[in-house]
């Protein structure tokens, strides 16, 4: 039998924690995730799914953050899912029982990579990686946004200075990188 061990997408057995003096970039591998799309005449039948997880339906760039399961606004009738991995690991086999043929759900752990940047300097960070309108963000907004010509999606967590980035794991290295030579610029 081979002894197979899970690496994270940058590569190591443990996520990667890079720290500033002004701010922490940590490679969050934590989450699991599961895209949500409401099939046609559903809407309604997958909203009443989607209220009885969160609480409320993510709007058009919004984000709801619950425990255990949060999610985000990507489309018409579409959002992610996230929760903790080691407690949902089968987290679209979970939400796929909940609503049936009225969703299509797709699991996404594999395929995105998540960063969480903390710190006093997050506003000028962003402002140097991307075009979100990070000033005018409130906790709980997201936004769609390239990142190192990467398409990323960027939740702004809380109303202080934290932020996720989801990106494309198989580019996982190079959205690393861009992150950490922007941050090591701000010094």
């Amino acid at each position: 039998m081979h002894s197979l061990k899970p690496v994270t997408a940058l590569g190591g057995i443990e996520p990667r924690t890079d720290v500033f003096h002004h701010l922490s970039i940590i490679e969050n591998d934590g989450l699991a995730l599961a895209s949500f799309a409401a099939r046609r005449g559903f809407e309604l039948e997958c909203q009443t799914v989607l209220k009885g997880l969160l609480g409320v339906v993510p709007s058009v760039g919004k984000a709801i953050f619950n425990d255990p399961i949060s999610g985000f606004w990507l489309g018409p009738d579409q959002w992610m899912l996230t929760a903790p991995h080691d407690s949902h690991e089968l987290l679209a086999d979970i939400v796929k029982n909940e609503c049936g043929a009225a969703a299509s759900m797709s699991e996404q752990t594999g395929a995105w990579v998540c960063f969480d940047v903390i710190g006093d300097a997050l506003l000028a960070f962003c402002e140097r990686i991307c075009s979100a309108p990070i000033r005018q963000m409130q906790g709980g907004d997201t936004r769609r946004t390239s990142i190192h010509h990467l398409n990323c999606i960027l939740i702004k967590q809380s109303a202080g200075d934290q932020i996720r980035i989801f990106g494309p794991r198989a580019s996982a290295d190079s959205l690393h990188h861009a992150l950490f030579t922007t941050a090591t610029a701000l010094a």
